[in-house]
């Protein structure tokens, strides 16, 4: 049985509760919500990505056999009786009735060239998706098509192309559903602006395999579970979420209008809700996503959790901003990119200046690294309103504080919970049954004064676009 991490809200829970998988790419966790929204205990596992002959794909039955086992737990612990999905973009599996007919593709492996070519050729515009052409499957309707040309016999026999969070819901319950915050997520499968399919799933026969669309936290089915003291659980699983769209949407919950979100992991993706549609710069990893209720958020990205670890040999010491003025005093600097996507997709990371030595000076270059694109990006998307930044680098002071100071005319705040993805999805399936538990996190940052500071950004900026 997987073991439960529990909170000191634990000894005071009243009334059955909800279990929260939050899948990312390289970490995923549960966590489970009393029904005052109070966090009661959280598990944590990582999904397991290996090679299968010519592809790379998920353990998918590792992974399963860890949700079941934290479940179990969470049932038998903590009167669990729900289950709510938020998963990372970019990831489908094809199914016929109770079978997974092929493994879960992993979105960092790329289709072979004449794959991407053939599909880059049908694919429908940009200007009608909002998804500009990204790497490896960072486009999923490309690994898809993928699927459709090299395992053509198993494609035919598919009922349903479910995405991500989906696939969970049904290897849970059965239930074969969909939700637009995932489909319209970068995939070139969906056009915001006609609310409706784009033209290529037509062109490519798909659509009969588009199960229908449910909104996100609506209940699907259920789970039957057996105690370990052989008593029996049913717990209701909710429609699942796109998981940087359940931190949007946590946010709006509270009355939030006017704002730009950071919500950080592995990727750091932006969100304006003032930005419009024209705005967009396909080259430059800016989209439209699709929020839970379908209306087009436009997006930038870049990969800065996995940047951050490349840049600073996966330091997790603690720094400050002496360690941050010594760099911008010694000009180490760390320039784009590390990884894929990003506004300067084209560029090969580089850093400039002495080479950081200790892990505080590798520590401190990645977070002026982190500032330098976040700043970046929140000027691609026009942002002057209030910034909220959610997600792992919330736990980060240093980055708030540096995102606050480069931006001394906006309000920025910071979720010190650092789990808008998990409690935006816990609300969407408490708003099912009226309740709505969850009271505003977010508190305010200071700027600082950090001798240099606008000096180097502007300096970096200068440099990162000269590479582009």
């Amino acid at each position: 049985m997987s073991a439960l991490s529990l909170t000191p809200a634990a000894a005071s829970r009243q009334g059955n509760t909800l279990a929260v998988f939050d899948f990312g790419k390289t970490n995923s966790k549960m966590l489970v919500y009393g029904q005052d929204g109070s966090l009661l205990a959280t598990a944590r596992s990582a999904p397991r990505w290996v090679m299968d002959g010519e592809t790379r794909i998920l353990d998918e039955a590792a992974l399963h056999g860890w949700v079941r086992a934290s479940l179990t737990a969470a049932a038998a612990e903590l009167a669990c009786d729900r289950v709510m999905i938020s998963a990372h973009a970019c990831t489908f599996a094809l199914i016929a009735d109770d079978q997974l007919l092929l493994p879960i593709l992993d979105y960092e492996y790329a289709a072979p060239d004449a794959i991407e070519r053939e599909f880059r050729a049908l694919k429908s515009p940009f200007s009608e998706t909002g998804s500009p052409d990204l790497p490896a499957g960072l486009n999923y309707g490309l690994h898809i098509y993928w699927r459709a040309r090299e395992w053509a016999d198993a494609f035919a026999k598919a009922d349903a192309i479910l995405t991500y969070p989906q696939f969970w819901n049904w290897r849970l319950s059965g239930a074969v559903k969909s939700e637009i915050s995932y489909v319209g997520c970068h995939s070139h499968l969906w056009s915001p602006e006609r609310n409706d399919y784009a033209g290529v799933v037509d062109r490519l026969g798909w659509r009969g395999k588009m199960p229908a669309f449910e909104r996100a936290g609506a209940a699907v089915g259920t789970l039957d579970l057996t105690l370990p003291d052989g008593s029996a659980r049913k717990l209701t699983i909710h429609n699942g979420v796109h998981d940087s769209n359940a931190s949007l949407y946590f946010y709006r919950s509270f009355g939030y209008t006017s704002f730009s979100l950071i919500s950080t992991g592995t990727w750091v993706i932006a969100f304006n809700t003032d930005a419009t549609l024209n705005q967009m710069d396909g080259a430059r990893d800016m989209l439209a996503n699709v929020s839970v209720d379908r209306q087009p958020v436009v997006t930038a990205r870049f990969m800065g959790g996995r940047e951050f670890d490349l840049i600073s040999g996966n330091a997790r010491v603690k720094i400050g901003l002496g360690e941050i003025g010594a760099a911008i005093a010694s000009g180490q600097m760390a320039l784009p990119s590390f990884a894929p996507g990003g506004p300067y997709p084209d560029s090969a990371g580089r850093l400039v200046g002495p080479e950081p030595v200790t892990e505080a000076e590798r520590a401190a270059v990645g977070s002026l690294y982190l500032a330098c694109m976040t700043a970046t990006v929140l000027d691609m998307l026009g942002s002057d309103n209030t910034i909220i930044i959610d997600g792992g680098l919330a736990l980060n002071s240093v980055y708030a504080t540096l995102i606050a100071s480069l931006r001394p005319n906006q309000t920025v705040l910071v979720n010190a919970d650092a789990e808008g993805t998990a409690a935006g999805a816990a609300s969407l399936a408490f708003e099912t049954f009226g309740a709505s538990p969850f009271k505003d996190p977010c508190t305010r940052v200071t700027p600082q004064v950090i001798p240099g500071l606008d000096a180097y950004a502007a300096a970096w900026r200068e440099a990162a676009d000269a590479g582009r």
